[in-house]
């Protein structure tokens, strides 16, 4: 299934049922257990479509008797991990009666608009001797921590690696990851990607390279990918233009370009430090990891280019024009201004902005919330200083 781009309501869904063998020869029952989104194997990974990385959702549907193994996936430009998984729990129940029950579900879906964010839409789905269901689909407002665990990031690498990761996924270098584990790779790369919000990772993406498509390591345009150690030497002898390649196993850079230190403004670096050592000997539930890790990151992006939406300028028709010149040479700060003179030629930034300028108004969101406390803040810090005058 896929489900198309939407950031406002009225959008439609766009979603062909699709199921995907993940093998091409039939297994034997007791090797296809159940795997839905109550039991462990469920997952949400990201699929590489045209060149971009799709966040995707699957579950392996319960069955009986012999059977080719069957996936349910949902594909799709939009992270909301929980609003599909929903979905997909719907899909399954109906798995169990019927292969029919399934498709009047998902034609409704198709007719539904796809909801904007913070919004819930309601489908009417029958269901054989259950009669007719009421199922509420709701977009949370801002899903940039949905299925995002950085604690495996944590565990395998310092605050001062992390943060220089951060720096070549800015500036849209290339990027290896090396781990034993599928699960560590996974989650380390997906954590990382996180930490770009409110920006999202527009080149290849490949939590788990596949031994056929290593030869990815060697392209000239930016990656960010995960390779299993086995393959470590396999890559090693790969001819590679400037790359960072992170060994997770040993928290060490086996390669590195050199100025990874000096890609961030000196001040905001130990800005982001300094927030990120903070309590993090007290015990934490993973929610608050969460979002004491990401919280630096947002923050620094709140610093440097939380005015964007002043330097929009509109037509009468409302579209929308970004005045970049304007725009980073309103930074006081020398070294804050050399940053956003090269972000703003990244296609983190471009995309961003390109969105902005669609816009009216400025999405509502976590980002939005943290540009306006931060606005308030230096009002408050204006007006007390003029006080002690």
């Amino acid at each position: 299934m896929g489900a198309g781009r939407s950031d406002t309501a009225g959008a439609s869904w766009s979603v062909p049922l699709r199921t995907a063998p993940s093998s091409l020869r039939p297994a034997p029952l007791h090797s296809w257990a159940c795997s839905s989104f109550s039991c462990k194997s469920q997952g949400s990974l990201a699929v590489v479509v045209a060149g971009r990385a799709q966040p995707s959702t699957c579950c392996h549907p319960a069955g009986r008797g012999p059977r080719l193994p069957k996936v349910y996936c949902i594909i799709s430009c939009i992270g909301c991990f929980g609003l599909f998984s929903k979905i997909l729990d719907e899909v399954e129940k109906r798995h169990q009666i019927s292969m029919a029950v399934i498709y009047p579900f998902m034609q409704g879906l198709r007719e539904a608009a796809f909801p904007a964010p913070g919004k819930t839409v309601t489908l009417k789905s029958f269901i054989p001797d259950s009669g007719t269901e009421f199922i509420s689909l709701t977009r949370p407002l801002d899903s940039h921590l949905e299925h995002v665990d950085f604690s495996s990031l944590l565990r395998c690498l310092r605050f001062e690696q992390i943060l220089q990761i951060f720096a070549s996924a800015v500036l849209e270098r290339r990027i290896i990851f090396l781990a034993e584990g599928l699960s560590t790779l996974s989650q380390c790369i997906h954590a990382a990607a996180a930490l770009l919000y409110p920006f999202s990772w527009a080149h290849t993406y490949i939590p788990v390279v596949p031994e056929r498509l290593l030869d990815t390591v060697c392209c000239p345009t930016p990656f960010m990918v995960g390779v299993q150690m086995r393959f470590q030497q396999q890559v090693m002898d790969s001819p590679m233009e400037e790359v960072l390649l992170v060994n997770l196993c040993e928290g060490t850079f086996l390669m590195s370009v050199g100025d990874e230190k000096d890609i961030l403004p000196p001040k905001l670096q130990d800005d982001i430090l300094d927030s990120l050592g903070q309590g993090t000997n007290e015990p934490q539930t993973s929610e608050q990891l969460n979002e004491h890790v990401s919280g630096p990151f947002v923050q620094f992006f709140v610093k440097t280019v939380g005015h964007y939406a002043s330097y929009i300028k509109r037509e009468a028709n409302g579209q929308g024009h970004f005045q970049e010149r304007a725009f980073y040479k309103a930074l006081t700060s020398k070294a804050n201004r050399r940053f956003v003179k090269k972000f703003v030629k990244t296609q983190l930034f471009s995309l961003f902005i390109q969105e902005a300028e669609k816009s009216r108004n400025p999405p509502a969101g976590y980002f939005q919330q943290k540009i306006l406390e931060y606005e308030e803040q230096k009002k408050q810090k204006k007006s007390r200083e003029k006080t002690v005058k």
